[in-house]
């Protein structure tokens, strides 16, 4: 089971970035999928989830009405659409499965600068 995130960077704030997660080593399809992001100084916290056919999805309260989640399921990749960044969005973001189900990937880093 492997997650590979890409699509971070420098950006200003009210700024945009779509970060794509690309999975392997399992039914990609069966699988809710989740990005979190991790600040510095502070513990992993839950962005946005997608379920597996990608008709329900639920967003922190802090990002709720800027980001977007999806996926592609023939692509075993899921998305997230960033909009509006703010400062407090600067962290590295992961993707994976809720749980305890593989291991996390190395992330892809979001600085929004003010």
């Amino acid at each position: 089971v492997q997650f590979v995130e890409s699509g971070g960077g420098l950006v200003q704030a009210g700024g945009s970035l779509r970060l794509s997660c690309t999975a392997s080593g399992f039914t990609f399809r069966n699988y809710r999928m989740s990005w979190y992001r991790q600040a510095p100084g502070k513990e992993r916290e839950s962005v946005a989830s997608i379920s597996d056919a990608g008709r329900s999805t639920n967003y922190a309260e802090s990002v709720k009405g800027r980001f977007t989640i999806s996926r592609d399921n023939a692509k075993n990749t899921v998305y997230l659409q960033m909009n509006s960044l703010k400062p407090d969005d600067t962290a590295v973001y992961y993707c994976k499965v809720p749980g305890a189900f593989g291991a996390w990937g190395q992330g892809t880093q979001v600085t929004v600068s003010s």
